[in-house]
């Protein structure tokens, strides 16, 4: 077969694992896809109740035994294979062995009275980068197409120990180095809210069927932006953390062996409390027994402690920056940086300006980091079933470009190291000004609001953090308005406010490498002050 006809083969077998009583019998459905499930007769009431709720909620209920992991498990995937059909956001999906493992966990808990672990019953979405023993991960290459895993990732290994129950692989772009979501698998993921808006990438398809709640906790990986943009452009929570805090090991990914910038996994999420319960299952399972490069540090509620400890006396001392000198964002951006920084200000915390630190030079850096080899792995992976290249990441990684030698490699090693140092130095000096510490930034994530298909062309905002391996938690805060995000008339935007109208904006809340937890404590206050403590 050529690519084409395993391509479509592939695809072909994804949409027959749809069950027929759970396939859609209407084409009429407009932009928006949020309301489907509700105004359907696909989902009972019950099972509507259940996919609306948080994981917070369900594992408690799950714990109790007011709940059957069968029951919580079949409201997923009849809400993830409505998710696939509107906005198609599958690589995998497998009802019928994530129905036998909640089996497997109900018969335990009726034997045994108690759970297995934290995430009992719980059905976790995965990126198609995490192998699951007997499945494919394509990654959205068509040469990786009939390739069976015959072991599973360490992260599956150790969620699955804690309770959770697998039940789909979610889409990715060709390549993973795109924050959309389009291979030539599947074709485009789109966008729940409005099918003419991307649903980010490269973990676009957790971000998707996550914001249709087709899953409650989504995990996806991050090497410049690939969990904030797509938790942004859906209006979720999404927490990239720091290089070796949570388990990569045995993943699939492009650019294997490029350690200059590390790809990390996190979860996507519609809340900081789901965040909290899935970083804390995964860290109680000692990770670090498992991937050498996760650094032996359990969850510290101590750390989470310090910033409840402010919160309740004199409140937290932020920094806050709007555009990175670089790329101007879209006015809704902008307005919602602000009303993150009016919303904390009015709540009695200080919020200072921040200057952006060489931001340029590190997207400059980060950039010729991905486009390293010359565009060797990728385009090599291309030419193994001779597919086409998307064109979204031909600025990016290119086989025109020059390959790095040792001497360069270790050059731009040096270079992140200083930029690092430097950056850290410029923390410290704001904190002597302040006089107390710096509890973390407010910042954009992207330049824009959840954007049109095929126009995400600057990735600085997310790249930036990446390079300097800081903590990122993204926090929704409000949606693109037409009537008061107007064109500014002395610049000729790309924007158009019409098209934009109700898309997501959201922050990023930035904290010092491996300060997840007061970096999640400090995005849980401002979700809650904003009125976005869990998203629809």
């Amino acid at each position: 077969m050529g690519w084409k006809e395993t391509a479509a083969d592939k695809k072909e077998r994804i949409d027959k694992t749809i069950p027929d009583e759970w396939r859609i019998k209407s084409n009429d459905i407009g932009d928006s896809v949020m309301d489907y499930p509700a105004k359907s007769d696909i989902l009972s009431k019950e099972e509507l109740a259940i996919t609306d709720s948080t994981a917070v909620d369900l594992v408690a209920k799950l714990a109790k035994g007011e709940l059957k992991s069968v029951d919580v498990t079949r409201a997923f995937c009849k809400r993830a294979a409505l998710a696939h059909q509107l906005v198609n956001c599958a690589l995998e999906f497998f009802p019928e062995m994530a129905m036998a493992q909640a089996k497997e966990l109900d018969a335990y808990y009726k034997k045994n009275g108690k759970t297995v672990g934290p995430l009992h019953g719980l059905p976790i979405s995965l990126k198609d980068q995490f192998r699951v023993k007997g499945l494919e991960t394509s990654m959205a290459y068509v040469a990786w197409i009939g390739k069976y895993d015959e072991e599973n990732s360490v992260l599956v290994t150790l969620l699955r120990k804690a309770g959770a129950v697998f039940y789909v692989k979610t889409s990715v772009p060709q390549s993973l180095m795109v924050c959309e979501t389009i291979n030539n698998i599947i074709g485009r993921t789109v966008n729940p809210r409005n099918k003419n808006w991307s649903c980010g990438g490269s973990s676009g398809g957790e971000g998707a069927n996550v914001g249709f709640r087709g899953g409650i906790i989504g995990v996806g990986t991050d090497i410049g932006g690939s969990i904030r943009v797509p938790s942004a452009f859906n209006f979720l929570y999404g927490l990239r953390p720091s290089h070796g805090r949570l388990p990569y090991a045995k993943m699939a990914n492009s650019m294997e062996g490029q350690e200059t910038v590390h790809s990390v996994c996190g979860p996507i999420t519609h809340s900081v409390e789901d965040m909290r319960l899935f970083t804390k299952a995964v860290l109680q399972e000692e990770p670090w027994k498992y991937d050498s490069k996760v650094i032996p540090m359990p969850w510290r509620q101590g750390e989470a402690d310090v910033i409840k400890s402010k919160l309740s006396s004199g409140g937290l001392a932020l920094g806050f920056f709007n555009s990175d000198g670089v790329v101007l964002p879209h006015p809704p951006i902008l307005r919602g940086v602000e009303t993150v920084v009016s919303t904390m200000k009015k709540n009695g915390h200080e919020v200072v300006d921040w200057e952006p630190y060489k931001h340029d030079f590190a997207v400059n850096l980060i950039n010729g980091i991905y486009a390293g080899d010359g565009g060797d792995d990728v385009y090599g992976v291309l030419k193994e079933s001779g597919e086409p290249a998307i064109p979204n990441f031909q600025d990016l990684i290119s086989p025109d470009l020059p390959k790095v030698d040792m001497n360069q490699l270790w050059d731009a090693q040096l270079k992140k190291w200083n930029f690092q140092c430097e950056y850290l130095e410029k923390w410290r000096q704001m904190e002597e000004k302040l006089g107390k510490e710096m509890d973390a930034i407010i910042a954009p994530i992207t330049p824009t609001a959840a954007i049109r298909h095929n126009q995400f062309k600057y990735y600085g905002y997310a790249s930036a953090i990446n390079l300097l391996d800081f903590t990122s938690v993204v926090v929704p805060v409000t949606f693109a308005d037409k009537n008061v995000d107007k064109k500014r008339e002395d610049y000729k935007p790309l924007n158009d406010p019409e098209a934009y109208h109700g898309a997501p904006v959201a922050v990023q809340i930035i904290g010092r490498r491996l300060s997840e937890e007061r970096t999640m404590a400090i995005a849980e206050e401002i979700g809650r002050l904003l009125g976005n403590q869990i998203t629809p």
